[in-house]
């Protein structure tokens, strides 16, 4: 592809842009993925931390908010995400709830007895789902001619492939939007 006579754009599989990975498969799977074992090593080295019994549950709680919830939804805006993914987020959340709570999982106390102990009335996943219908109303309002807005109304032309994935983007917007509506 040429944008003029000097500048050619090189094709590539991959390329990390601001921290975030962008490949040809067209899924968020490798980044999702890249994110959770990232935080998971920052769980790994405030693992003494949130295990203490000197340090107050609130006190883990700020640091949990502050390193941990940054570290897991830097660029989550953009993600689309699946059950699986869901599932491998919700658990990294849970991994350092249960750490800083001092339950370990033989101890077999459910999540949700986790989150009203804490007094968390939300997952994470619902905090992603508010962050990208924020992200999406900030592209709504932008000009019509930043790319960001193109980029969001794009539609490819050609049919769907086979193993095309079978929920997109902005898919996964309306339905956050419409759990969001007042029944």
């Amino acid at each position: 592809m040429k944008l003029d006579k000097d500048n050619e754009i090189e094709f590539c599989q991959e390329y990390k842009y601001l921290g975030v990975i962008f490949d040809t498969s067209g899924t968020d799977d490798k980044e999702i993925r890249l994110t959770v074992i990232q935080t998971r090593r920052c769980i790994a080295c405030l693992n003494g931390i949130l295990w203490s019994k000197d340090i107050r549950k609130e006190r883990k709680l700020n640091i949990c908010n502050i390193l941990i919830k940054s570290s897991l939804l830097y660029g989550a805006e953009t993600w689309r995400l699946t059950e699986y993914n869901t599932r491998r987020v919700e658990a990294t959340e849970m991994d350092v709830l249960r750490r800083s709570c001092r339950i370990s999982r033989k101890d077999r106390i459910r999540n949700v007895t986790i989150r009203q102990q804490i007094g968390l009335e939300e997952t994470i996943i619902k905090e992603i789902e508010q962050n990208q219908l924020t992200w999406y109303g900030h592209v709504q309002r932008m000009a019509e001619e930043r790319l960001s807005k193109i980029a969001l109304k794009w539609m490819p032309k050609q049919k769907r492939a086979r193993r095309r994935l079978k929920k997109n983007w902005m898919e996964g917007i309306k339905e956050g939007h419409e759990r969001k509506k007042p029944k």
